[in-house]
């Protein structure tokens, strides 16, 4: 199952009082793990940056100002995202925004149906205490320290990471290697994997590797597959 991973940025907390979209960041992630791919934009809010979005953010009015209009990028966006489900932190905030520009560019809303808010499943989870991204990354051991400002595609990323862990897809996957036997899990979690009894036979014919050692000669005594002759050796399955 194909969904996107999606998170904004904006210059305030309100659409109905002028607040415009100014980053978009989106992450692709099938049955449940990142693909790799990505859409991620900047967008000129025709309109100046509050001091307090912009101390979020750190996306100044003059850096916005060369960057393209909603209406530009909106067509991109839109076959992007296709008609997967949305996993949005907070979705309401984020889908307000999102809808107030397509709106105002005459284009149909997203309909919320569609809208996986991982704020709402983090709280039934966790009843009781915070549940901002940053505890989540904390509470799921998911590196968040390059994340000194807020920016929607690194948001984004570790929103998938944390998604993963909050539905326990990434759990259910190693149990699932487990049960092919490649991955045991221990009973305190700890992951072992299980050496082979017999060992892959080579992949590299000898005559391939001679004709690989032969033109590796002709590129001259500094050349870096010299350092690894000796491995080749050794290791005569490449």
């Amino acid at each position: 199952m194909r969904e996107i991973v999606l998170d904004t940025e904006t210059t305030g907390l309100d659409p109905l009082r002028g607040d415009r979209l100014v980053e978009i960041g989106c992450v692709e992630i099938f049955n449940r793990m990142p693909t790799g791919q990505t859409f991620h934009v900047y967008i000129n809010p025709e309109r100046d940056m509050p001091a307090e979005a912009f101390a979020v953010h750190g996306l100044s009015s003059e850096f916005l100002a060369t960057k393209p209009l909603f209406h530009e990028v909106v067509d991109e966006f839109i076959a992007f995202i296709g008609d997967a489900p949305l996993v949005i932190h907070n979705a309401s905030f984020d889908i307000s925004f999102i809808n107030a520009e397509l709106d105002r560019i005459k284009k149909a809303a997203i309909p919320r149906d569609r809208l996986v808010d991982t704020l709402l499943l983090a709280r039934r989870k966790h009843p009781g205490v915070s549940n901002r991204l940053d505890d989540l990354c904390s509470r799921y051991a998911i590196d968040n320290s390059h994340r000194t400002k807020h920016g929607a595609l690194l948001d984004a990323e570790l929103l998938a990471e944390v998604y993963i862990d909050l539905i326990g897809a990434r759990q259910s996957q190693l149990i699932l290697a487990s049960d092919s036997d490649e991955i045991r899990v221990g009973a305190t979690g700890e992951v072992t994997r299980r050496q082979r009894t017999v060992p892959l036979a080579p992949r590299i014919s000898d005559a391939e590797r001679e004709a690989h050692r032969a033109f590796i000669a002709t590129l001259g005594d500094k050349a870096i597959w010299n350092e690894f002759l000796p491995a080749l050796a050794v290791n005569p399955a490449g």
